[in-house]
């Protein structure tokens, strides 16, 4: 007997099929199924041939007229309720992915989830979204290609780099020991002594901005104070070394080079010789020279990225750098926020004030400088309403601007979490190595 002609037979069992889930059987009616003929149950009454049955189901024994389905057999009586009532459950202690893969199975649309069910599967879907966007991250941000500021140690693949350099041991005990403090005793006196001169830098800075250390020529003319000059050639040299001796060492030159802790480096030490380099020429008088004065005086602020250099040396600071980098949706979202808020709010501040003698919020821009201290709640105090209107629209200007920064933020901190533990685990493990 040809496989058609079973299919074709008329026997009183012509309106049930029999269904075997897993070593469950069970027998259904035609009638049962016809109410849902988009289902993969359904859409077997349409079969014509056991090659057509075949595509819907595991296997088909003609003798029997069975249908096997290799599926969970459990949840198969969640399917068998669907069936007779138009509802579908979740099944308690299966995974919510697990459960939207067995109704995509069966074609059961996840509308027909029941009522009951319906707040926790969405709360179980942001669950397992939330999860896999943090695995993604994770993926993406802690094991990408490219350098990042949370990562310092020494790789592997960078010590790999020395094999078949010049003087490959040498420079290799030498990298280590910068790059990876807790490798040994003298690698610890390198980083303190780094830190030190940081930190002495630093401090000189803000002490030659006091009016007490400053001094001035017979032509009144400001000049460098001796003491404050000699620390600061002294964490010059040091910076420039220990550049210079990274540089040397470094496994990749273009790596290094590209790194932005060691492009930071660069810049801590570059305006010192700019500035230098001014000063010889301003001494000579040179008449195209007319603004040096205003351009040694901006490279000599510009010291103020040796500050960056404590990065180096902190975690904390590492993670952030990771965070802000990885996080710029975020804060695009952040300053659209603001800005949409603080374009509504100082025009309406404009029209409650405008017309009060005693308000300072005469024009827009007030209103927009108003707009943006009082939406990020630093309130300065310089600039405020007098009207009542005026109060009113800064009241919610207020509350708007809590409610637009606490929004994001959120993200942002668990992003930095993240990366501050994970750089934390990293420089344990290395000190353990």
């Amino acid at each position: 007997m040809m496989y058609g002609q079973i299919f074709n037979l008329h026997s009183p069992d012509d309106c049930f099929i029999n269904v075997n889930v897993g070593g469950f059987k069970q027998r259904m009616e035609h009638t049962v199924l016809k109410r849902f003929p988009q289902t993969r149950l359904g859409r077997l009454l349409c079969c014509s041939s056991k090659e057509a049955a075949l595509e819907l189901c595991d296997d088909f024994s003609p003798a029997e007229m069975e249908y096997y389905f290799d599926r969970n057999p459990h949840f198969f009586c969640y399917v068998l309720n669907f069936y007779l009532t138009g509802k579908i459950h979740l099944v308690d202690g299966l995974c919510v992915v697990s459960f939207i893969q067995e109704i995509e199975y069966w074609g059961i649309k996840e509308r027909h989830l029941d009522f009951c069910c319906s707040n926790k599967f969405l709360e179980l879907i942001e669950l397992a979204e939330d999860k896999h966007w943090d695995q993604r991250s994770d993926d993406l941000q802690f094991h990408s290609s490219d350098s990042s500021m949370e990562e310092l140690s020494t790789s592997e693949e960078d010590v790999r780099m020395f094999e078949g350099s010049w003087c490959a041991d040498v420079r290799r005990n030498i990298w280590i020991r910068l790059e990876n403090p807790g490798y040994s005793t003298s690698a610890k006196v390198m980083a303190v002594a780094s830190l030190s001169m940081v930190i002495v830098s630093i401090i000189a800075m803000c002490v030659h901005s006091m009016p007490d250390f400053q001094q001035v020529d017979h032509n009144e003319k400001e000049i460098e104070n001796p003491v404050l000059a000699f620390f600061e050639s002294v964490c010059v040299l040091f910076f420039s070394a220990e550049f210079i001796l990274r540089l040397t060492v470094a496994p990749s030159a273009k790596k290094f080079l590209c790194s932005v802790l060691n492009i930071i480096d660069l810049m801590s030490v570059m305006p010192f010789y700019v500035t230098m380099a001014c000063d010889i020429m301003d001494e000579g008088e040179n008449t195209d020279l007319e603004n040096v004065g205003k351009v040694v005086q901006i490279l000599r602020l510009m010291r103020v990225f040796r500050i960056l250099k404590l990065a180096r040396h902190s975690v904390g600071l590492r993670s952030l750098g990771a965070t802000l980098r990885h996080s710029s949706s975020e804060i695009g979202q952040l300053l659209l926020f603001l800005s949409v808020g603080i374009s509504v709010f100082s025009a309406l501040i404009y029209f409650a004030e405008n017309e009060s003698q005693e308000s300072e919020l005469q024009t827009m821009p007030i209103g927009w400088w108003w707009a943006t201290i009082s939406m990020t709640t630093v309130g300065y105090g310089d600039t405020f309403p007098v009207t009542l209107a005026g109060k009113l629209i800064g009241t919610l200007c207020i509350i708007c601007g809590l409610l637009i920064v606490a929004l994001p933020i959120t993200n942002i901190f668990n992003k930095f979490s993240k990366f501050y533990q994970r750089q934390k685990h990293l420089d344990l493990k290395q000190s353990n190595n």
